[in-house]
């Protein structure tokens, strides 16, 4: 009984571990420049997005699962070793 007291009280403690409030710069640490030709430095909000050239979009692949795919000379089993 005693070990699941402890657990739920460092349960407890983890919980309350969370961030609530905005980003913020720590004291002794200036907070990000401006970018080169920018009016204004980004807001942590701005500097959290991803751009669009990161954001990947799906290939698809031209043989589908139904099809057999050809011989492939490359697609060797491993070495034994």
């Amino acid at each position: 009984m005693t070990m699941r007291k402890y657990a739920i009280g460092l349960a407890l403690l983890l919980a309350g571990c969370g961030k609530q409030g905005a980003l913020a710069p720590v004291p002794p640490n200036p907070p990000p420049v401006a970018p080169i030709n920018a009016a204004r430095a980004p807001t942590p909000d701005e500097m959290l997005q991803q751009p669009t050239q990161s954001i990947p979009t799906r290939v698809d692949d031209p043989i589908r699962s139904s099809q057999e795919r050809p011989d492939d000379r490359f697609n060797l089993p491993p070495p034994r070793g």
